[in-house]
């Protein structure tokens, strides 16, 4: 598999996209209107304790509290404690192997509830970004990632990748990081650090131990809440952790940005260094590489496959729900070999869009109905070996009795329809406003609620201007037969904040917005 990774600067905005075979696979947006979090080191103070739901809510100084989970509590206490002064002993380091990431693999089979209690300061690392209503996940159990290696502080773990195969490569990392790693901390080796000179993997290491060290200098004289650490941008971070082996190059339309990321990996990793190019063509990357074309379809509710049909990827606020149809595809008077072979081509695909949107959180995919049980374990064997592939974990179950495949994928980013668009100011998000006919009706009751007399006979009405246009188009308007009908004085705003099915009236008697009390 051909995978590249191009890089394409607009203005303040930068967009990464990731291709497999000339396919977009992910997408990535820097931009300072969106800013990346994931990562972020803070210092906060825990808020509300709810053991009944096993979680904590810490004020990082943003409008909403993050959510931190009972399970996601390591020793942040007690490490803060230590960094001020209270030492505490320090356990040997144990040498089992853990799976790559940048969040350390901790057990999470300790029910017990911690002592936490409102007003504590607590180190905690942003591991997810908020999504509709939730703020941002975190966790104590903090790690900071390098090149070649992920410090954990306080765990005296050394683990590596699972996917460093070579039992020799492996000694020969290990004993390099443990004669060199100050006691008290953990490390994860990763894979990319097979192979590499020994002063490359111990220049990470320094670096890292060194930003350690500066978020203990800010710990001692400093009060919560506040950023101990912020991780790199989303475009540093695409190649820190995903320029590997496996891609073929990385292309760069911008002159700054090529030189930054090739300055950082003549350093880090100079094999991989001709693999970085300058695009200096006419045309724009995206447009060359057909991506533009992609990320449109990415947005669609409808996405065609080849052989004719399509599948449709509907998100709720609980799940995501994808149907499979199979359109005008009829090659073979066999039905079951027909709805086979569309299952088939759209687990590729739907496994694809998953990815390139981030879709995380409980996913449904309703496919064509099979009756052979061996078509049912082959279609599911599909969806497994296409999410081999993702980055994210996942865990899929069998196809049910009613062709259903469920899915749970771990969640870390905002879906790339939140992240690329705006809320839909007409219709929130619905897709659907109230037609003409019923909000007018819905007005006409709230002015029969107030209808006058003691509460004044002089209002303000503000509307969206569409329609405001509508009540006050034609010689005798819908405004003008609501005042004669109520007698009333109704003065008419537009206000651009207003959905379409809003109003707000306002009360110059009472000098205040009146909506609310005679709305029902």
């Amino acid at each position: 598999m051909k995978k590249v990774i191009l890089i394409n600067s607009v203005s303040e905005d930068v967009r990464i996209a990731i291709t497999e075979d000339g396919k977009l696979a992910e997408f990535f947006l820097d931009t300072p209107d969106k800013e990346r979090n994931v990562g972020d080191i803070y210092l906060g103070k825990i808020g509300k304790v709810i053991p009944g739901i096993r979680a904590a809510f810490i004020d990082l100084g943003f409008q909403q509290d993050a959510f931190l989970h009972f399970s996601d509590i390591g020793s942040s206490l007690d490490e803060y404690a230590s960094i001020i002064g209270d030492d505490s002993d320090i356990e040997e380091d144990d040498e089992d192997e853990e799976e790559e990431t940048t969040q350390p693999n901790y057990n999470r089979s300790n029910n017990k509830n911690p002592n936490l209690e409102r007003g504590q300061d607590i180190i905690v690392q942003i591991t997810k970004e908020p999504v509709g209503n939730k703020g941002f996940r975190v966790t104590s159990k903090v790690s900071i990632p390098g090149r070649y290696l992920v410090l954990i502080p306080f765990e005296k773990k050394i683990g590596l990748s699972k996917k460093i195969y070579n039992p020799k490569e492996k000694r020969r990392l290990r004993n390099i990081v443990k004669s060199t790693l100050p006691k008290g901390f953990g490390i994860i080796i990763r894979t990319v650090a097979a192979g590499q000179d020994e002063s490359l993997i111990l220049d990470d290491l320094n670096t890292l131990i060194r930003t350690w060290n500066e978020i203990q200098s800010k710990l001692k004289t400093s009060k919560s809440p506040l950023i101990l650490h912020k991780d790199v941008s989303t475009t540093s971070s695409v190649v820190r952790d995903l320029f590997k082996e496996d891609i073929s190059k990385v292309v760069i339309d911008s002159k700054k940005i090529y030189r930054d990321i090739k300055s950082y990996v003549d350093d880090t990793s100079p094999e991989f260094s001709d693999k970085i190019e300058l695009f200096t063509s006419d045309q724009p990357l995206f447009d060359v590489f057909n991506i533009e074309k992609q990320i449109e379809e990415s947005l669609q509710r409808k996405v065609w496959l080849k052989n004719g049909g399509y599948i449709i990827i509907e998100p709720t606020e609980a799940m995501t729900v994808v149907d499979v149809n199979s359109g005008k595809y009829a090659k073979h008077r066999d039905q079951e070999v027909n709805s086979l072979n569309t299952n088939l081509e759209s687990a590729k695909e739907i496994v694809r869009q998953i990815r390139l949107r981030d879709i995380g959180g409980i996913i449904v995919i309703d496919f064509i109905d099979l009756y052979d049980d061996k078509n049912r374990k082959r279609l599911f064997e599909e969806v497994k070996k296409e999410f081999k592939n993702d980055r994210a974990k996942s865990t899929i179950l069998p196809v049910s009795e009613f062709g259903l495949v469920e899915i749970t994928r771990q969640r870390v980013r905002q879906n790339i329809i939140h992240t690329v668009s705006d809320l839909c100011p007409m219709c929130r998000g619905t897709g659907h406003v109230q037609s003409k006919s019923t909000f007018m009706n819905r007005m006409e009751r709230w002015i029969q609620r107030y209808k006058g007399g003691n509460n004044g006979m002089s209002i303000s009405i503000q509307v969206n201007p569409f329609i405001r246009n509508y009540l006050t188009e034609g010689f005798i308007s819908k405004l003008n037969k609501i005042r004669l009908k109520n007698f009333l004085f109704i003065k008419l705003e537009e206000d651009e904040s207003l959905a379409l099915d809003e109003f707000k009236v306002y009360s110059k008697k009472h000098d205040k917005f009146i909506t609310e009390e005679f709305d029902q």
